[in-house]
């Protein structure tokens, strides 16, 4: 009996063989994917091609449903860590929730946004594809901490020169 390619194949990552997935690592994938499934698409809204999950609803109590929800979309952070997932795949799936918590805060725009936004999809996703080919996923999300990294310079950059000119502009 042959086994499929993806699990034939050995994972390798950063220099550890993590072998091929597990029965256990499947069925906690299945769960993570059904508990992004319900915090971010689980209630479709009628009449249009669009859903939202728990966590949208949640966060339109104040302030306590945007920390639930984000302390929910870390239970697949925490998951992913468990597994072996690489640093950088992880900082990006940190990237996911720290959006969703940051702009969440603001009252209805934030929650909005938290509905289009879906970082646990978005995390699963990545879970997923780390778990099919951890090699690609990993160079894939080391470049976009790269780009992250220099938009945030860029963005302190700007900061500080706008500041200098609005300084300037007062003293003068």
């Amino acid at each position: 009996m042959t086994l499929p390619p993806a699990i034939e194949r050995e994972r390798v990552l950063e220099g550890e063989v993590l072998g091929p997935e597990t029965e256990a690592e499947r069925e906690l994938r299945e769960r993570l994917n059904f508990l992004a499934w319900l915090l971010d698409s689980s209630i479709p809204i009628p009449g249009t091609r669009f859903s939202v999950g728990l966590d949208a609803v949640i966060g339109l109590f104040p302030f306590i449903g945007d920390l639930i929800g984000v302390a929910a979309s870390s239970y697949i952070l925490a998951e992913a860590n468990r597994m072996g997932v690489g640093k950088a795949i992880l900082a990006r799936m940190a990237f996911n929730v720290a959006i969703e918590g940051v702009i969440g805060i603001v009252p209805l725009f934030g929650d909005i946004f938290d509905a289009a936004w879906k970082a646990n999809v978005k995390n699963v996703r990545l879970l997923n594809a780390w778990a099919e080919q951890p090699h690609e996923t990993q160079r894939a999300s080391r470049l976009f901490l790269a780009v992250l990294t220099l938009a945030l310079i860029a963005f302190f950059a700007a900061c500080g020169f706008l500041t200098y000119l609005l300084v300037r502009w007062l003293i003068s």
